[in-house]
């Protein structure tokens, strides 16, 4: 099957070089219809190489060689290949024409010389030649897999969010304790205060009765001041 998709994919390749010549002999008036008996030799050819693979990526699909997976990879790369013969053909009924569908096949050609087999490309090494009981269970394993990550990740960010609470709370009860102290400093000095005025007044009482006495006794015994 890998061959076979390569070499109609060499195939179009060669179509869509051969109208490219084609169309320039025309151009330079040079005779075509060798090059036009080759173009259709090709396209039957083409045609007959694609239905080939029609019957044998069925065949695949259907006896479990591939995966439905690869199968419906597969079968995208054999549309792309019916869409080019569709293009190729009308390309080749439009005498004389050089439209950019001729240019982009040859640009993007399938099967390009020194790249890979894209039909080659088939699943990974780690499904290659399992049946789908076995894959079912490797998916599986996976899964389970990414939700024992999940729990993992989903307790993790539990108790970080248990720790962000707990830090709150005890900025909280700092908070209380730093609005406490504030209040008993307040409190402490507004009693400093009054103490203060309180012996201010006490000592200017006590000194104007100190004053008066004097006075009184130096009046009794007749001093003067």
């Amino acid at each position: 099957m890998f061959s076979t998709y390569d070499s109609t994919c060499q195939i179009a390749q060669e179509i869509a070089e051969k109208i490219q010549q084609r169309n320039q002999y025309e151009r330079n008036g040079e005779n075509t219809t060798k090059l036009t008996v080759t173009i259709r030799a090709l396209l039957q050819k083409l045609k007959e190489k694609i239905a080939l693979l029609k019957d044998l990526l069925l065949r695949a699909v259907a006896t479990h060689q591939i995966t439905q997976l690869e199968g419906d990879r597969r079968q995208n790369l054999l549309d792309d290949l019916v869409t080019r013969e569709r293009l190729l053909l009308a390309s080749f009924k439009n005498e004389g024409a050089e439209p950019d569908l001729i240019r982009s096949s040859l640009m993007t050609g399938g099967a390009k010389r020194g790249a890979p087999n894209p039909w080659l490309l088939e699943e990974p090494e780690e499904t290659r030649g399992l049946g789908f009981d076995e894959i079912r269970q490797q998916q599986q394993k996976i899964i389970q897999e990414q939700d024992a990550g999940l729990d993992a990740l989903s307790s993790i960010i539990s108790r970080q969010k248990q720790m962000g609470q707990e830090i709150g709370n005890e900025l909280d009860e700092q908070n209380e304790i730093i609005d406490d102290l504030a209040n008993l400093v307040e409190n402490t000095d507004e009693k400093l205060r009054t103490e203060t005025r309180r012996v201010n007044l006490v000592d200017r009482k006590s000194t104007s009765c100190g004053i008066c006495l004097l006075f009184e006794y130096m009046q009794f015994h007749g001093m003067k001041c």
